[in-house]
């Protein structure tokens, strides 16, 4: 080979591999400089029977829970979070506010006795300073940078303050004329405090901390705000909340919310602070004024927000940023005051047992809310016959579940209608498929429970009274069922993305083409 063509050649090879080393660090491209956007769940204690500390990590690992809001610096879950790999944040008490924001000998001895003391054996990753200062206790406002500032200096005498961040978590009502989000500003009357806040946080490089909820928009709006676009449900393009000024689509109301405090900030000249959403969710109960406050749009609205955090798609303003949520909240707090949804915002009931089943396509066991391993996959309620028809004939066709038990004559022929003879399908192959993420799904039209579906001679292939029966033989299947995964994991990795493909391949192209030229 001529010298010409084998130099040409290496540079060739050098091209292609800085051309791939810029896509596969994680620093370059979407989120730059942010770490991997993630769910985490807030704590709240007022629970008639709350798990031990030890009991409440133990459980916290096992539905794969990494992220954790406190609403104070409790000690004993603060030990107990010790080597694990679970990150949380500690809050101030609004109580405390006025010592902290009055002292900065009380600032230094609260971050030695909560922060210092713990690290980095637990992984505190913020501070929350009070919580809705501005719109609860305005007459704190004035103390509320003071007492961020103290903590900080604080941390920076104790060398944490690269490693731990300040902030406090606002109310979406600072927040005037919501929608359309271009023409949203912050309340006036709170905008010097605001505006400190804002440069603190620009400086130090730390998050706007949010509590969003759409169920409240929705309830203050309804006729106005339609549910779908609350609970994230797909729209057709004619229900798309456009903004006039910009002309961004928006198809749900908490992208809508993140873009009004976006062009907020931006109004008091600050576009360098990312939103972290501290609090979100929607009650599971109400009492007759609050209709909407149901299992069903509570598992709606947490499951799509879910899948919408780890889909990395932004918001129409900032696509290449997407907010980190904590879900409002991890238990029921059964001890809390009227109205009755106050009480019902929890994942979970203080026993750990589920109040319903997130359904979260390819979650894997993140948030799985499954404390018995018992899980069975049946088809969901609203489905049109058609649709569930065929899924079903995937699943007993190219899926192969075994569904000679559903056939006349046989054990779960009865009774003969599409959607149970469905459910009988669906579990046998999630069953077969080792509970895999993804495997109950068939297109939106399946979901897990763990209440057992069998009913009288009819037993399901998840069901513990098989054990009694003769083991059904099932086929492996490499297939995947069609379901779209929601990825729990790090999206860079090493797998080629398809704007790194198109890059190799111009690179490619360009050698190839080049070394025709060479003589």
């Amino acid at each position: 080979m001529a010298n010409s063509e084998l130099s040409f050649s290496v540079l060739c090879i050098v091209c292609i591999i800085f051309a791939s080393l810029s896509y596969l660090n994680p620093g370059i491209k979407a989120q730059q400089g942010h770490e991997e956007p993630y769910v985490g769940v807030n704590l709240g204690t007022d629970v008639s029977k709350l798990l031990s500390p030890a009991d409440l990590v133990a459980f916290l690992q096992l539905q794969k829970i990494t992220h954790l809001r406190l609403y104070d610096a409790d000690a004993d879950i603060l030990k107990a979070l010790a080597k694990t790999k679970i990150r949380v944040i500690i809050s101030v008490p609004n109580n405390q506010l006025l010592a902290i924001g009055s002292s900065n000998t009380t600032a230094a001895t609260w971050v030695g006795r909560n922060v210092a003391a713990y690290y980095p054996q637990t992984l505190i990753t913020a501070i929350a300073v009070g919580d809705e200062v501005l719109t609860t206790i305005p007459s704190s406002a004035p103390l509320l940078v003071p007492a961020i500032e103290s903590l900080y200096s604080a941390l920076v005498a104790a060398n944490l303050h690269t490693e731990i961040k300040v902030s406090t978590p606002c109310a979406a009502s600072i927040v005037l004329d919501p929608f359309p989000p271009s023409q949203a500003f912050f309340n006036q009357s709170l905008s010097s405090v605001i505006s400190q806040l804002l440069q603190f946080l620009s400086r130090t490089k730390s998050p706007m901390m949010m509590n969003l909820y759409p169920y409240y928009v929705f309830m203050q709006n309804k006729g106005v705000v339609p549910l779908d676009n609350s609970l994230f449900r797909p729209l057709t393009p004619s229900k798309e909340m456009v903004d006039p000024n910009t002309l961004l689509h928006y198809t749900n109301v908490l992208d809508a919310m993140i873009d009004s405090v976006y062009f907020s900030m931006k109004n008091l000249n600050v576009t360098d602070v990312v939103i972290l959403v501290t609090e979100t969710g929607w009650p599971s109960k109400g009492d007759s004024k609050e209709p909407y406050a149901t299992i069903d749009n509570a598992d709606t609205y947490n499951s799509n927000l879910i899948k919408h955090v780890f889909d990395r798609s932004g918001t129409p303003l900032h696509p290449e940023i997407t907010s980190s949520a904590y879900l409002y909240e991890l238990f029921n707090e059964d001890l809390r005051s009227p109205p009755v949804s106050e009480a019902n915002w929890g994942l979970f009931y203080g026993n750990s047992t589920p109040v319903y089943l997130l359904h979260v396509s390819g979650s894997g066991t993140f948030l799985a809310n499954d404390t018995t391993n018992q899980t069975y996959c049946i088809a969901a309620d609203g489905v049109d016959t058609k649709t569930m028809q065929t899924a079903l004939d995937w699943a007993c066709g190219p899926g192969r579940a075994n569904c000679s038990e559903i056939q006349p004559g046989e054990s779960c022929y009865q009774p003969n209608n599409v959607k149970d003879h469905a459910s009988y399908a669906f579990d046998s192959y999630y069953q077969k498929e080792g509970k895999a993420g993804g495997s109950c799904d068939f297109k939106g039209v399946a979901m897990i429970t763990t209440s057992d579906p069998s009913h009288g001679s009819c037993i399901f292939p998840g069901s513990k009274k098989l054990s009694n029966k003769t083991s059904q033989q099932v086929v492996n299947s490499t297939q995947a069922s069609g379901a779209v995964t929601i990825r729990f994991s790090s999206l860079h990795g090493t797998r080629l993305s398809a704007s790194m493909g198109f890059d190799i391949i111009l690179v490619v192209t360009f050698c190839l083409f080049y070394s025709l030229l060479l003589p």
